[in-house]
Order: structure tokens, then C-alpha cells, then sequence
């Protein structure tokens, strides 16, 4: 209505040409009242996508966190997975520590769902030798999946401990020890034993297509085992699969091609190029982490930065909604350029992941005080600053400021290629097609919007607790491969 007033009144006053900064700044304002009108109907898609009370998953358990209502038209995704579950509670319980306080009974439902899905024997195998926690998704109702699938998927139980360990640090906390070591440490010990003894084995990536060795599941592994040692120790144990981390680390470094993040080995004939990467960056993003650490690829790190400008390139030429998108411009993000899954389209989720990245790397250079350009990020900030060069830019300098204000206005056009392909409801489906922009695939995916909450909470400054990358343990000089044979016992929650 404003922009139609605008044009009424051009008719009758001469016109004025509006400066380049003017509009940034009503793009900016549009964008900010969608990320306000948007946020409340992602967080509400989220809870209804949660059993036994969310209004569009009749029968699902208690604390199940279901992919997509979506049940068989144009297909079928109303079962739990252990990593989007996993994931969405991260944001749940980033909200609760931050003050939402409503959503403590639905983390403990989603506990105490956990310890149940642990005990499910299914075509993975058993909890007795850890076997059965690789399994990827459950029904809704906590029995095991039976048909063929890409199983097992090892990011799983490190994605579960990390949620869980996040909760019980806070509980710890409030010194409710012993609630944490009853409900919470037994779920925690297990999966941190399956990363122990499994994570040398190949298994099916993210996307459930490639069985191979996944950055992104190693990324996680090696999170979880960094985390659970502090954990245990707080609780009194001892975590022998955490001495571990050093080797996975090692491994990661494997992924690591000179200019890009290889994220599947092998790569089943693709280039390796695919937003695991960037999610896998996401996930193991450290707020307190006063540097940009190449090794444990940190969003602002000079690997991470290059590894963002060549995936997201990769998609400016395929797309027909990213026709006059050149280099520097935000453009539509999907899984891996040669996706045919329902035509290979771009994903709500990966678009929203490549700002999320961006806006993380911000929150580090503004709290170290600083921007450096090395040889490898370079291509990332030339097509950002024309005229940049190699070197460290302190804050508060002019080209800092210059360098730092493209980035954000880069980030920000990634949410607003969301925007533009958000239909009127906010609702969002997995994929938007292509050519035409129009929502494809499942509706009301759970991962879409948990995707946008914690892309536009990284964007407003409102971060994850640190886990412990200012202090690795120190990698060693030549990677090994070795395992620990898990300790595993059946979880039996006490009332909360």
C-alpha cells in the first residue's frame, strides 16, 4: 500500500530519485517485519509438529518431534528422525535458556521419548551393543520403521547428547544433580558410547543418500565428545569415548580440499560440494570462540568463508530464481547442485543456513575485534568489497566497517529470497521450486522452521552457550582411527 501511495504521489510532484541508501534502508525495514510477522508462526509450526499435543500430529507420542505432517501426498515424511528431533530441541532449549519457560514440560516429554526410543529394537539392531541407535527414524509412536532405508546414520545420538547435555548443564546449574544423573546422563552415556565405538564406520550422510564418511557427522561427533567430557565430569564419570575427540578431529581435517569442504568421502561421483558443510559450520559454531579457527571450521574461519562463496556459486547458474544473482548477491541455496529429488530445488533450510553462517561470522569478528582477509577467504570478500585486499582490519577502522556492513547486507539477502518465496500464511514447506519460486515437496517441514528461528536469532545477536573450542585437546600429528568398545545400559527416567 506504501509503495502504491509512493507512485500516486510521483504523478502529481516531480520526482525525486531516491538515494541507493534510502532503499537499503526500506529493504531492511520490509525485512524486519517479516522476520517479526514470521517468527511467532515458525515457533507455532514447530510445537504443532509435536506429540501428544501438536494440532497437526494426532498420535504422536509424548515429546516426538515429527519431520512434516505431511502423511503420503506427494509423500510421506510423518515419522520421527533422531536428527531433526535432535535439532529442533537444540532451539527449543536455546529458547527456554533464554526465558521462555513454557517449554520446559515439552524438553522433559522429549527426554523421557528418548529413553524409550533407545530401548526400540529395529533393522539397525539393539541398544545391548549400541547398534540400534544409528537407526535414523521411528514411528510416531515409538515403534521401530521396518522398511528398507539408509540406515544406519551415525550424526544421530551426538546430536541427541548435545541437545540433552545443553538441558542438564542447565539443571546442574539449578542444582538439580540428581534429576540429570536419572534422566538424563543414562540417554547421554549411550550415545556418547555409539560415537566411541562407531564413529571410524561409514554410514548414510544427512540426506540419506551417500553411505560414506560425512563432514557433517564428524563435525557433530566431535562436538559431542568435547562436550560430554565436561559433562561427565560435572557429574562425577568418566567418559572413556571422549579421549577420542583429538582423532575425530584429526579426521576432519580430511574434508578439507585447499578451497572447499568435500563433504561426503567418497564422493559418489558429485564434486563434493553440498550445504552439509554449512550446517555442519552451524552446529559447531562456538560464541566465545575469540578466533576464527580453521581447524574446527568456525563460521568466520578463512576454510569456512571460501567453502560458502564456491557452494553457493554453485547454485547461480542451475536456477531459474537465481537468473541475475551474479557473485556477491544472495542467491537461492539447495542441498547439493546435482540434487533430483523432486527436481533438485533450493531449500528453505539451506538458504537460511547460508545467512545463518554469515551472521555468525559477524557475532566472532565483532567480538575479537577484527576482520582478517588471508589468501583463502579473499574470493569471498572481493565479491563483497571490489577492492579489498589481503590483511587484518580492526574495528571501528573504515574499511572494517565497509567490510562488516556487506557481509550483513549479504545475509540479509539470503532471508529475503526466503521472504519472497514464503507464501501469505508464513507456512514452509521443505523446498520451493526452482524456476518458479512456488513452496514443493512436504508442507510444514519441522527443520524449516527451526532453520529460520535460529537464523534470525544468530541475526539479532541471541547465540548458543559455548562448548569448548577456546580449549581443544591438542590434535595430533598423525590421525588414527581407533575405537572404544560402548558401555550401555537401558534409561529408565524417573518422573520429572
Amino acid at each position: 500500500m506504501m509503495f502504491k501511495a509512493l507512485l500516486t504521489l510521483s504523478t502529481v510532484v516531480p520526482a525525486v530519485v531516491a538515494s541507493p541508501a534510502f532503499h537499503l534502508h526500506q529493504k531492511r525495514s520490509e525485512l524486519e517485519t517479516f522476520i517479526q510477522n514470521e517468527k511467532p508462526v515458525a515457533h507455532q509450526g514447530i510445537l504443532n509438529n509435536i506429540g501428544a499435543d501438536g494440532k497437526l500430529v494426532p498420535g504422536a507420542y509424548p515429546g516426538i518431534v515429527v519431520a512434516s505432517p505431511t502423511n503420503g501426498d506427494p509423500t510421506n515424511y510423518f515419522y520421527t528422525w533422531t536428527r531433526d528431533a535432535a535439532l529442533t530441541l537444540l532451539d527449543l532449549i536455546h529458547d527456554f535458556l533464554g526465558g521462555d519457560s513454557s517449554l520446559e514440560p515439552l524438553i522433559q516429554q522429549y527426554i523421557t521419548a528418548q529413553a524409550k526410543l533407545q530401548r526400540v529394537p529395529n533393522p539397525s539392531g539393539t541398544l545391548s551393543d549400541g547398534s540400534g541407535l544409528g537407526e535414523p527414524k521411528f514411528n510416531v509412536n515409538i515403534t521401530a520403521f521396518t522398511g528398507s532405508w539408509g540406515r544406519p546414520q551415525r550424526d544421530g545420538p551426538a546430536l541427541r547428547a548435545l541437545a540433552l547435555i545443553d538441558y542438564g548443564n542447565y539443571l546442574i546449574s539449578q542444582g538439580k544433580q540428581s534429576k540429570v544423573q536419572d534422566n538424563i546422563w543414562p540417554i547421554v552415556q549411550n550415545d556418547l558410547s555409539y560415537v566411541g565405538q562407531y564413529w571410524n564406520q561409514t554410514g548414510f550422510d544427512l540426506w540419506e543418500e551417500v553411505d560414506a564418511s560425512s563432514f557433517f557427522t564428524t563435525a557433530a561427533q566431535y562436538k559431542s565428545l568435547i562436550q560430554g567430557r565436561v559433562f561427565a565430569t560435572a557429574l562425577g564419570y568418566q567418559c572413556e569415548a571422549c579421549a577420542l575427540a583429538p582423532q575425530i578431529l584429526c579426521h576432519l581435517q580430511d574434508y578439507w580440499n585447499g578451497t572447499a569442504v568435500i563433504s561426503n568421502i567418497p564422493t559418489n561421483g558429485r564434486t563434493g560440494l553440498d550445504v552439509n558443510s554449512v550446517l555442519a559450520t552451524l552446529y559447531t559454531f562456538d560464541s566465545a570462540a575469540a578466533t576464527c579457527d580453521d581447524t574446527t571450521f568456525q563460521p568466520c574461519s578463512a576454510r569456512a568463508l571460501s567453502n560458502h562463496k564456491l557452494l553457493v556459486d554453485s547454485f547461480r547458474g542451475i536456477y531459474g530464481v537465481n537468473k541475475g544473482r551474479t557473485a556477491g548477491q544472495a542467491a537461492a541455496v539447495g542441498r547439493y547442485a546435482e540434487d533430483v529429488y523432486f527436481g533438485g530445488n533450493p531449500w528453505y533450510l539451506a538458504t537460511l543456513a547460508a545467512a545463518e553462517q554469515l551472521y555468525d561470522a559477524l557475532y566472532q569478528w565483532d567480538k575479537q575485534g577484527r576482520v582478517s582477509v588471508t589468501g583463502v577467504s579473499l574470493p569471498f570478500f572481493h565479491d563483497l568489497v571490489a577492492n579489498v585486499t589481503t590483511g587484518t582490519y580492526t574495528k571501528g577502522s573504515t574499511k572494517y566497517s565497509e567490510i562488516t556492513g556487506a557481509v550483513r547486507t549479504y545475509a540479509d539477502g539470503f532471508v529475503s529470497i526466503v521472504q519472497e518465496y514464503t507464501p501469505a500464511d508464513g507456512g514452509l514447506n521443505e523446498q520451493f521450486d526452482r524456476n518458479t519460486g512456488a513452496p514443493v515437496s512436504v508442507q510444514h517441514l519441522t527443520w524449516s522452521y527451526a532453520a529460520f528461528l535460529t537464523a534470525v536469532a544468530r541475526r539479532a545477536g541471541d547465540v548458543p552457550p559455548t562448548w569448548g573450542v577456546a580449549s581443544p585437546p591438542p590434535m595430533p600429528s598423525q590421525c588414527a582411527r581407533s575405537s572404544v568398545p560402548g558401555t550401555y545400559v537401558t534409561p529408565t527416567p524417573s518422573p520429572w
